[in-house]
């Protein structure tokens, strides 16, 4: 899964058929599906582990932002209109998972592309990035969706200030 990015500068030259033909190619993906947009603030253009994560082979999550006046409203509203026609390799829909949106955070007048999508799963837990805001979403929501595994709670304010999260931190090495 990606996410359309209007510009792209991390890649340039490469439109949407060049990265499709690459994750192919490199990857073997044979099943590739775009959503819209994402949160306020990425600085990446194309942070897809801030706004959809699969959490098992057949389980996504997706965040949802329920404030209409949020900047982030209209983008993730627009991704769920389109994950209606997510389908797995097999052709079945998986389940969908809404994830809330933490309220917004804000550095020098910037916003931060704060998440609780970009959490890390490792074996035993989960590390999840809560907000500074008093929401207690992120807690429910990922200790429903990874009952075999401890939920935890790490302050990633530093981090988010950096443009990224715990997932942003981590790289996932293929056994082979």
């Amino acid at each position: 899964m990606l996410r359309d990015a209007k510009t792209q500068v991390r890649n340039p030259g490469l439109g949407r058929r060049e990265f499709e033909e690459n994750l192919r190619d490199y990857l073997g993906a044979t099943n590739i599906f775009w959503l819209v947009g994402g949160v306020a603030g990425d600085d990446t253009h194309g942070h897809v582990d801030d706004i959809c994560r699969f959490v098992n082979a057949r389980t996504v999550v997706l965040i949802k932002e329920s404030d209409p006046k949020d900047i982030n409203f209209r983008p993730l509203a627009e991704n769920w209109e389109r994950i209606a026609n997510l389908r797995l390799e097999d052709g079945s829909k998986p389940e969908v998972v809404s994830l809330p949106m933490p309220g917004p955070l804000y550095f020098d007048g910037d916003r931060l592309p704060a998440s609780y999508a970009n959490f890390y799963i490792s074996n035993a837990a989960v590390l999840v990035p809560p907000s500074t805001t008093p929401t207690t979403g992120w807690r429910w929501h990922t200790r429903e969706l990874f009952k075999d595994r401890m939920v935890v709670g790490i302050h990633a304010v530093d981090l988010v200030l950096g443009f990224g999260t715990l997932h942003c931190l981590t790289q996932q090495q293929p056994a082979e």
